[in-house]
């Protein structure tokens, strides 16, 4: 029984040795007027549209997770007590004084059964956060979600929270998750997986909530707000808020906390710019543009570099350039279609590439030692503000200084270059005032 906790379930995907007697039934689906609304992802349809035989309709919004037919009933146990309970916690780790002050913020907030957000910069650490908020939960015996749209960050909160509570039962879900649902008070899962659940979680928490595709993605705030249980705290982790999560701030919908420093006491580094005019044109004619490649070998006196490129088709062209460049194992590239992005992801964390071509995807969301970054056609517009503070952010993250640099490469400056470099100059003008960075590191 304990699996259909906090979760809807169709008829057809029952086991018939659960007992459902005492389920909440919910209408898979509702009817207003020449429309037909999905009880699962809150998705609006014409009947037109989405007919089938017998006067029957579905969703296709949602299909991917199992087909919703209107003639389907959802079945839903609710959680009837929260029982407090004891939870091994064994974190070691110190949090700096900004850190705390988020900490303890967090706390007041979910004892207050609020909404939230922290915006903290990339690197500020905002997992340790956590921890704290994560414990106290559980201990009252509370339901948690912790959720994010990237399977990516996912795979990486997973074993660093299991490793903080080594007792506690953890759900990981995922489009590509093989072991099967069982119910947990604790539950890590892209933003995708919310849709499942209903009035689930006593605390959910959404880390990288300004990223793709949870960002554009109307079913999955509905998923997300079908997910929380009546009296819940709904928690946004952000380095780069929207104008929506902004505007829910200025009306008071969102208890906003906001750390502007890194744990270690550094100020972020501030993009530089260089003008690389018609790069795009000398690498179809396989030519290394001569501004970035003599800027590429003295970054990398220093340290690997990552260099981020536009798109797949301009990462693969540059990428057949460099390898004749540099020297056999030197050079590698990774974008979403490559079958062994994983491992190479890995090796690069290991150092074992000097010069590491990648898409967007390594935008957010991973940790490079000893690395400097470069950004080739910082103008297009796949670059937006936010990717290029995220993407600005991959560089010093260690307590190491290692003296990375940030490049934008550009063939003229976008409103979203300019922006971006403005929000990293702010965020530091503010930490310098709050005193969250050392006087060593405002040179």
């Amino acid at each position: 029984m304990n699996e259909l906790i906090g979760r809807k379930v169709m008829k057809k995907e029952l086991n018939t040795d659960i007992d459902i007697s005492s389920a909440i039934q919910l209408p898979a689906m509702k009817e207003y007027g020449d429309k037909i609304e999905c009880g699962r992802c809150g998705m609006k349809h014409l009947k037109a549209f989405v007919q089938l035989s017998q006067n029957f309709y579905f969703c296709p919004s949602c299909i991917q997770f199992g087909r919703v037919d209107s003639d389907e009933i959802f079945y839903h146990l609710p959680e009837t007590q929260i029982v407090p309970r004891e939870v091994l916690f064994i974190w070691q780790g110190q949090l700096t004084d900004g850190q705390q002050e988020v900490s303890q913020n967090l706390r007041t907030i979910i004892t207050k059964n609020r909404n939230g957000m922290i915006w903290a910069v990339t690197g500020a650490g905002k997992t340790e956060m956590l921890f704290h908020a994560i414990y106290e939960a559980l201990e009252e015996g509370k339901r948690v979600g912790l959720a994010s749209p990237r399977v990516d960050v996912c795979l990486e909160l997973y074993p660093r929270i299991q490793e903080v509570f080594p007792e506690e039962p953890i759900t990981l879900l995922h489009g590509k998750s093989e072991i099967p649902y069982n119910y947990t008070k604790l539950v890590i899962c892209t933003t995708h997986q919310l849709l499942r659940f209903y009035q689930a979680f006593d605390l959910l928490i959404i880390d990288e909530v300004d990223a793709f595709p949870y960002v554009n993605e109307q079913i999955l705030h509905i998923g997300a707000q079908n997910a929380l249980k009546e009296t819940a705290s709904l928690i946004y982790l952000t380095a780069t808020p929207t104008k929506e999560l902004l505007q829910k701030q200025k009306i008071n919908e969102l208890e906003t906390i906001i750390l502007p420093a890194r744990y270690h006491r550094r100020k972020l580094p501030v993009p530089k710019l260089k003008w690389c005019f018609q790069w795009r044109k000398a690498i179809n004619q396989g030519k290394i543009p001569k501004q970035m490649l003599s800027l590429l070998h003295l970054l990398m006196k220093k340290n690997n570099v990552l260099l981020f490129c536009p798109s797949i088709i301009v990462l693969e062209k540059l990428y057949t350039l460099m390898k004749k460049q540099l020297p056999d194992g030197m050079v590698a590239a990774v974008h979403s279609k490559d079958e062994e992005r994983a491992e190479k992801v890995m090796r690069m964390r290991k150092n074992e590439f000097r010069l590491f071509l990648t898409t967007t995807i390594l935008e957010r969301g991973v940790t490079f030692d000893q690395v400097s970054v470069m950004v080739l056609g910082a103008e297009h517009r796949v670059f937006t503000e936010s990717a290029l503070v995220q993407i600005a952010g991959r560089v010093d993250r260690k307590m190491i200084h290692t003296n990375g640099e940030v490049w934008f490469v550009h063939d003229g400056q976008t409103r979203e270059v300019k922006n971006s470099i403005r929000q990293i100059q702010q965020m530091n003008k503010l930490a310098e005032e709050q005193g969250l960075v050392d006087e060593l590191c405002l040179l």
